[in-house]
């Protein structure tokens, strides 16, 4: 697949998500904690309008302690949890027959992290728009079965056909 940049291969991935997963098979590791840490950025940037709400509406925690509370949980714990569940992920895709390695395992899963990425910042911007309620449950649901159907594609995509 000859998609030159993140957001070419992003649209690509809507339109033909399992042969786009595959190509970023040569992705190498620092690349792909680059893609993770860069996903992760977009998150935090998502979270940036409901923290700002939350402190008009309860001042006595200021905007700045809410987004540094986010940046910690969003920059420096998510990376951890997301190489363990990749990590769990693989362990019980080899007990089921799975036949990818634990960096398809991990590529799976943070391509789907990358794929969901616009969903998440919409979801942001509705929060800030509308608030909670109605659309921004619809987008977080969207956001969150685009995640599960990416994740399962991306797995089942790299682990048929995984090189021995």
């Amino acid at each position: 697949m000859a998609a030159p940049g993140l957001v070419p291969r992003l649209v690509a991935g809507w339109r033909a998500p399992v042969q786009t997963v595959r190509s970023l098979r040569d992705m190498g590791e620092s690349g792909l904690m680059a893609l993770l840490i860069g996903t992760l950025a977009m998150y935090f940037l998502a979270q940036w309008p409901a923290h700002a709400q939350a402190a008009r509406i309860d001042p006595s925690i200021p905007l700045g302690a809410r987004l540094g509370g986010a940046l910690m949980g969003t920059m420096f714990m998510m990376p951890l949890l997301v190489y363990a569940l990749a990590g769990l992920t693989a362990l019980v895709g080899h007990a089921a027959g799975w036949r990818g390695t634990g960096r398809d395992a991990r590529l799976a899963l943070i391509w789907a992290m990358a794929m969901v990425m616009p969903l998440m910042l919409l979801a942001g911007m509705v929060q800030a728009v509308s608030g909670a309620g109605g659309p921004l449950t619809a987008v977080r649901a969207a956001a969150g079965l685009a995640f599960l159907g990416f994740w399962l594609v991306n797995l089942r995509a790299l682990g048929h056909g995984a090189p021995p």
